[in-house]
């Protein structure tokens, strides 16, 4: 069962991101009308929210963007960075979202970010927990049930943290598209090409956590599914 989910959803986490590639593709070959690049618009983004206290930096990679809360900085790729496009555009503006979300204490943003310490060690324990399990069976000595609540509890929280992830994204790709419209950055064909590129980003984040689901689901059986 467990390497039917793996499978099943390493083949949709595969379609899907290839999907996203693709479109960003297709979209960075449309020039933007407004002619400004990626690093211009997040720039612009910024300051129309008052934020002055992000850097824009340019990393290495591509689809690498993200907004780091601890450095206070929104990282783009060089596609994205430099792009004057519609694919450019809807990047830059969504990891400034998500920088708004830091500056107006965005409750969804606050919870994903006590998670992550939380999720880091939930994510070791389950290492040791499965690894140990492949050696003599359960080798860290500890009954069978006890095992079970570890892994589901860990689990658990790995889970939550991805369907935490849901509305932080997608809340950020409402903001940039609200404002890429209002501030009339796009015309309504360019719209509609960020707004596409940025769902299918999205997606990405729905295939995460629809596998953490199932996985869970799978351990919650394994462990606890035949009991009375």
């Amino acid at each position: 069962m467990i390497i039917v989910i793996v499978v099943v959803f390493a083949i949709l986490g595969f379609v899907v991101s290839s999907k996203l590639k693709s479109k960003f593709k297709k979209y960075s070959q449309t020039a933007l009308q407004a002619n400004l690049s990626g690093a211009e618009i997040a720039k612009l983004m910024l300051a129309d929210h008052n934020i002055h206290d992000v850097q824009v930096v340019c990393v290495e990679g591509q689809l690498t963007d993200h907004y780091n809360p601890m450095n206070k900085t929104v990282n783009l790729s060089p596609d994205v960075y430099y792009g004057r496009n519609a694919a450019a555009t809807a990047v830059a503006a969504h990891e400034c979202g998500h920088a708004v979300q830091h500056a107006t204490s965005y409750a969804w943003l606050k919870m994903r970010s006590a998670l992550v310490p939380v999720q880091n060690v939930s994510g070791k324990i389950l290492n040791v927990v499965l690894i140990a399990s492949l050696f003599g069976g359960f080798a860290l000595g500890l009954p069978v049930p006890f095992i079970g609540y570890i892994v589901v509890g860990a689990y658990s929280v790995m889970t939550l943290f991805t369907l935490v992830t849901l509305p932080v994204e997608f809340d950020a790709s409402n903001r940039a598209l609200a404002w890429v419209q209002t501030r009339n950055i796009v015309t309504k064909p360019e719209y509609e090409m960020s707004k596409d590129a940025l769902h299918w980003a999205a997606m990405t984040y729905v295939v995460a956590a629809l596998a953490s689901l199932a996985t869970l689901a799978y351990y919650i059986m394994v462990f606890f599914g035949n009991r009375d």
